[in-house]
């Protein structure tokens, strides 16, 4: 319960200190005038109760204070993603508001930083640094450093996404033919596997098993802290995994063993490292290897990731259970196996069609009213104005006016004649051409 006491200062003038306890600590204010005070300290109280009410000293703290807490704050946090967290908040986040309190920081002040961000970087950047300081804030309030995080309904910026790209077999075998021959197997691993990029450049002789056509993936090189290539394990548990070679990648694998020669005698020597064992950098791969091969063979754009997205895509196109490709592909859950991967080939979405059309051959293209041949469009075959016929006083397609005398009329005319058909009382109705296409 707020406390308030009315004192007196020097001067004589009345104050009203209005105190707060929060977890054993006590929180003052002081107000001139009793209504006012009377006012916060129920304000206090109702913040208190819904767990909005936060001690004020904990705001004091500025954002680079925050940023270490929070980056020690969860230790089995990967540590790649700890280097690009750091990076983001070094490069982007200190130098903007490092030296301000964590209190002072309000929601324009974050949109106007990420305006700023909008016009140096690309929208994914922003994206990502963005996602960095929302998690720093939502770590304050957790731990009741604040009550509100400023980072809400801030607008980010958008840009043209480039859709998940697969691969058919003749662009695989176009990449790999244009890589340097040290790494041309890389391609064929990342695609028949269906490898991440860092799990082959992982792999060591001591995973690969050639008598049985195994390979085990049990790491991948990552970045550590500093940004240096290291190997560590996989991405998530299920990424460790032992999987089936198909017969001819292991004639390849076996080649490309033999051709490392004694340097790739050991078990730990990585199977694509111009030192042996020192693992490559992804950057380096990619400027130097990778973009020189995809431009060469006229696939510019292409991503090493591609490769895995067409394992999958080739793995459910052929019905292979989502479950096996689940587990080949390292995925935690098999709901990322098929909306993530899984992409729809122009082969398959042809047959899909061919299908749909064979399902309605025997009906498509038949008006079944009179057996005349109709277009897809609804109208005949024969062109110009199509001429029926419609009876007087009956509206079309042969029903009447719903008018109360013309129910009355039917019902009486069914009840003298119960056996008498429609096409009888029509037929002594007098018929009126009516045209269609007309304006």
């Amino acid at each position: 319960m707020a406390e308030i006491v009315k004192r007196k200062t020097s001067r004589g003038e009345a104050r009203y200190d209005v105190r707060v306890w929060i977890d054993g600590r006590g929180i003052m204010k002081t107000f001139q005038r009793r209504k006012e005070a009377e006012a916060w300290a129920a304000d206090a109280e109702t913040r208190r109760y819904s767990g909005l009410l936060v001690d004020p000293a904990g705001g004091r703290i500025t954002v680079s204070q925050l940023a270490e807490l929070w980056l020690a704050s969860n230790p089995g946090k990967r540590e790649s993603t700890v280097a690009r967290d750091r990076a983001a908040i070094d490069r982007h986040i200190l130098e903007a508001i490092g030296g301000r309190r964590i209190g002072s920081v309000r929601q324009p002040d974050i949109q106007q930083l990420v305006n700023r961000w909008s016009e140096l970087m690309a929208p994914k950047t922003v994206g990502r640094t963005y996602g960095t300081l929302r998690a720093m804030f939502a770590y304050a309030v957790s731990t009741d450093l604040l009550a509100r995080s400023p980072c809400r309904r801030i607008n980010l910026p958008t840009g043209a996404r480039r859709p998940p790209r697969a691969l058919t077999q003749d662009q695989v075998a176009a990449i790999a033919s244009h890589m340097d021959e040290r790494f041309r197997l890389m391609v064929w691993l990342a695609a028949m596997l269906g490898l991440r990029w860092g799990e082959v450049a992982g792999m060591r002789m001591g995973s690969v098993d050639l008598p049985g056509r195994m390979v085990t993936i049990d790491g991948a090189v990552v970045r550590d802290r500093h940004g240096r290539s290291v190997l560590g394990p996989p991405k998530t548990q299920a990424g460790i995994r032992t999987l089936s070679l198909p017969e001819a990648l292991a004639k390849e694998l076996g080649a490309h063993l033999e051709a490392l020669g004694p340097a790739g005698g050991h078990p730990e020597a990585l199977l694509f490292s111009p030192a042996g064992r020192s693992p490559m950098s992804y950057s380096n791969f990619r400027q130097r290897i990778w973009i020189p091969a995809v431009e060469s063979a006229g696939l510019s754009g292409t991503n090493f990731h591609d490769l895995r997205r067409t394992n999958a895509s080739i793995m459910v196109a052929a019905g292979v259970d989502v479950k096996t490709a689940q587990h080949r592909l390292g995925h935690t859950d098999v709901r990322l196996t098929l909306e993530l991967y899984a992409q729809v080939s122009s082969a398959a979405d042809r047959s899909a069609a061919e299908v749909l059309g064979a399902s309605f051959s025997g009906v498509f293209g038949h008006d079944t009213r009179d057996g005349t041949a109709i277009t897809p469009n609804g109208r005949s075959a024969r062109r110009g104005r199509r001429a029926v016929t419609c009876q007087k006083g009956v509206g079309l397609g042969g029903f009447e006016p719903p008018t109360s005398a013309s129910r009355t009329q039917r019902a009486n005319q069914t009840a003298l004649q119960p056996d008498a058909g429609r096409a009888d009382r029509r037929a002594s109705l007098p018929e009126v051409p009516v045209a269609f296409g007309g304006r």
